[in-house]
């Protein structure tokens, strides 16, 4: 029992332990203070609603005797609320795609801008600037049947504030989905090592088939980066296997190639000692003689040997001696 607990706990502090260094996507990654403010525009709905009800009242109070009464209050609010809804500002990045009686009429913005009120409306308020979207998948067969995870990130932007506005009910949500299944289109036409080692080549098929789906929609695709690529920890192993099986060949080759250009240079070497036996020879004995030099060894060599080079070297024994220590030298 005792045991049992034992690993249990093991067991929780390991899964503990792993989603602790779990790294999780970022869904958002803009920071607080760096945040767009509409507190501006904001304001000045305000202060259009103040300015012009404080006017009709004046009016009121210059033209009525009998002053400000529930009649001058009504049309205070209403002439506000109506001023309100005709005087807009939109941001320097955004576009207000405004309808005239349901139909579409004009693209306003940026700055400020009127409508005629009831008349026309302001529809959606488009960001105009890059946007980041991160995406994934999970659990995704490749073409060889082996289950990845994904992780990528999409930056785009809006270009077509009427197409974004006509053509798609929600475009954000649209291009999410749409690149997930790009994602997972790209990874099931590839086998796990193209996946995993091709990723700039993936990075351009996901951009090429959410081009085609989102042109219409008035997004534009400026590029798609894979972050990260899971591999199952029952292929770690098989994938370093077939890594040292590649290098091992690149060295093979390697060493091939070698032996190749050495087969070259002794061929031409062959063929300068060719017909001259007296230079063959000698080069004989000045190989023997460097391959004692460094160790100081004694090479014993059978008395034929020593035959080969009669007609090198003197007949006299002591002439052939110092014969040998010239050419050592």
């Amino acid at each position: 029992m005792s045991n049992h607990r034992g690993n249990s706990k093991r067991r929780t502090a390991d899964g503990q332990l792993r989603s602790s260094l779990r790294v999780e996507p970022d869904v958002q990654t803009e920071i607080m203070g760096e945040r767009a403010s509409h507190t501006g525009v904001i304001l000045f709905s305000v202060a259009v609603f103040v300015l012009v009800a404080a006017l009709v009242l004046g009016l009121f109070l210059m033209l009525a005797p009998g002053g400000i009464d529930l009649v001058a209050i009504v049309c205070a609010i209403v002439l506000a609320m109506l001023a309100t809804m005709s005087a807009h500002i939109a941001e320097q990045w955004e576009k207000v795609v405004v309808l005239r009686l349901g139909r579409f009429d004009r693209v306003a913005g940026p700055g400020l801008f009127f409508t005629i009120p009831i008349v026309e409306s302001t529809t959606i308020r488009i960001d105009s600037r890059v946007r980041v979207t991160t995406f994934g998948a999970e659990e995704t067969l490749t073409s060889d049947l082996v289950p990845l995870n994904v992780d990528a990130v999409l930056f785009w932007m809006v270009y077509d504030a009427k197409a974004a506005c006509t053509e798609v009910g929600d475009f954000t949500q649209a291009v999410e989905m749409s690149a997930q299944t790009a994602l997972r289109d790209a990874i099931g036409r590839g086998e796990v090592a193209e996946v995993a080692i091709r990723r700039e080549q993936l990075d351009s098929e996901i951009k090429h088939a959410l081009e085609e789906k989102v042109a219409d929609w008035g997004v534009t695709v400026l590029s798609v980066e894979v972050r990260d690529i899971v591999l199952p920890e029952e292929l770690h192993d098989v994938m370093s296997l077939e890594a040292q099986a590649e290098q091992r060949k690149k060295a093979r080759i390697i060493l091939m190639e070698a032996e190749q250009d050495i087969e070259e240079i002794l061929e031409e070497t062959g063929r300068g000692y060719d017909g001259n036996d007296s230079a063959l020879r000698l080069r004989a004995m000045h190989l023997l003689y460097e391959s004692i030099r460094e160790t100081g060894g004694t090479v014993v060599v059978p008395s034929s040997f020593s035959e080969g080079f009669g007609d090198v070297l003197p007949k006299d024994g002591k002439a052939a001696a110092e014969a040998l220590n010239k050419l050592a030298k």
